[in-house]
C-alpha cells in the first residue's frame, strides 16, 4: 500500500510503498480517507515525542478517518506501532473507533479531531470546567487555541480570554467569542500586569498551550492575586515557546494554583474518544470554525514542511 513513511529519527516523510497491516484479533481494517498533521503527529515521526515507539520505518500519523468493510464512517486513533492513520489502509479495534455524525465531512473530522480534543479534554476531564467560571486561554491563535475559545463557550464559560503573539489574527480570535484578548508582548513587567488585572477579577481555569515565558509570567500573577481571588486550575497542553520555565516555589506555597497536565499518559485512550465524540456531536451543531488545507497523501513531502498554524493540512487518501 502507499504511505507517508519515515525512514528514520528525523526525516521527513516520504510517499512511498510499506507493508499492508493485517487486523489482529479483534482489530477491523479500515481504508483510510482522512489523516490530518498536527504538532503531535511531528513529534511522534521524528522520535522526539514522549509517546514515540521509536520504532523505525514507521507510517506517519497518530489518527484518522475511514471506512470499515461494512461502509460505516469511523474516526480511529492510536494504530500500533509501526503502523499510522497517513496511509491507504489501517488496523485498529473497535474501542479505539468512533461512528461519525452524518453531518460531519471526513476533511472537517480529521482536522478538528487532535486540536479540539486537547481542550475539549482539558476542559472536562482535567479542569473539570463549571458553568460560569472564567476561562484564559494561553496561545489563542492557533488551531487548537482557536478551538479552545469555541469550545469554552459552548461548554459553558462565563468569560473567555485569549492571549497571543500575532496581533492580526488576535483579533479573529475575538470574533470566534474571546471576550478579552491580551497580546503576548516582550516587556514582560508589563505583560505580568496585564494578566494580573484579569486574576484580580478572578480566572478559574487556564489553558495553556504555550508554556515557557508566558506562563512563568501567568502563574507569578496568579500567585500575586493570592487569596484575594479565586483557585486557579492551570492546565498545561503544549510547549510552542519551549519545554521548560522556571517557577519559584513560593508561586506555589503563596497561592491556590493547580498545576496539571492533559495529554496522552494523563488522561487514559477511553476518555479521550469520549472527548472527540462530543467534539464531533457538537461540531455542526455548534457551528465550531476551523481553516483546512486538502492536500493529497502523495504530495505529504511537500506538506510536511508547509506552516499549518492558520489552516489544518489534512492528507486526502483515495477520495
Amino acid at each position: 500500500m502507499k504511505a507517508a513513511v519515515v525512514m528514520g529519527a528525523g526525516q521527513t516523510p516520504r510517499y512511498a510503498d510499506f507493508s499492508e497491516p493485517t487486523p489482529a484479533a479483534g482489530e477491523s481494517k479500515i481504508t483510510v480517507t482522512a489523516a490530518a498533521t498536527s504538532q503531535v503527529v511531528r513529534s511522534r515521526a521524528s522520535g522526539r515525542h514522549y509517546s514515540s515507539s521509536g520504532q523505525f520505518p514507521l507510517v506517519a500519523g497518530v489518527d484518522g478517518v475511514g471506512r470499515l468493510d461494512d461502509g460505516g464512517r469511523v474516526y480511529f486513533g492510536m494504530p500500533r506501532a509501526p503502523y499510522g492513520s497517513m496511509a491507504e489502509r489501517a488496523v485498529a479495534p473497535p474501542s479505539r473507533c468512533l461512528a461519525l455524525p452524518d453531518e460531519l465531512d471526513d476533511v472537517t473530522a480529521a482536522a478538528i479531531a487532535n486540536p479540539g480534543m486537547s481542550s475539549w479534554a482539558a476542559l472536562e476531564e482535567r479542569a473539570r470546567l463549571q458553568a460560569g467560571e472564567t476561562v484564559l486561554i494561553n496561545g489563542a491563535t492557533g488551531a487548537a487555541g482557536r478551538l479552545a475559545v469555541q469550545i469554552a463557550n459552548h461548554l459553558g464559560a462565563k468569560k473567555v480570554i485569549a492571549t497571543g503573539r500575532n496581533i492580526e489574527a488576535l483579533k479573529s480570535v475575538a470574533d470566534l467569542g474571546a471576550d478579552v484578548t491580551i497580546p503576548l508582548v516582550n516587556d514582560e513587567a508589563e505583560l505580568e500586569e496585564r494578566f494580573s488585572r484579569e486574576f484580580a477579577q478572578g480566572v478559574d481555569v487556564v489553558l495553556d498551550n504555550l508554556w515557557g515565558k508566558s506562563a512563568e509570567r501567568l502563574i507569578a500573577a496568579g500567585a500575586k492575586a493570592g487569596a484575594e481571588a479565586v483557585p486557579i486550575r492551570f492546565v498545561q497542553i503544549g510547549a510552542v515557546s519551549g519545554a521548560d520555565i522556571t517557577l519559584p516555589s513560593a508561586a506555589l506555597r503563596s497561592s491556590a494554583i493547580v498545576l496539571m497536565g492533559s495529554g496522552i499518559g494523563s488522561i487514559p485512550f477511553d476518555r479521550f474518544l469520549r472527548a472527540i465524540d462530543g467534539l464531533f456531536r457538537a461540531t455542526v451543531p455548534a457551528g465550531f470554525k476551523i481553516a483546512t488545507n486538502p492536500v493529497s497523501l502523495s504530495d505529504v513531502e511537500q506538506a510536511w514542511r508547509r506552516d499549518d498554524s492558520a489552516a489544518r493540512i489534512v492528507l486526502t487518501i483515495g477520495t
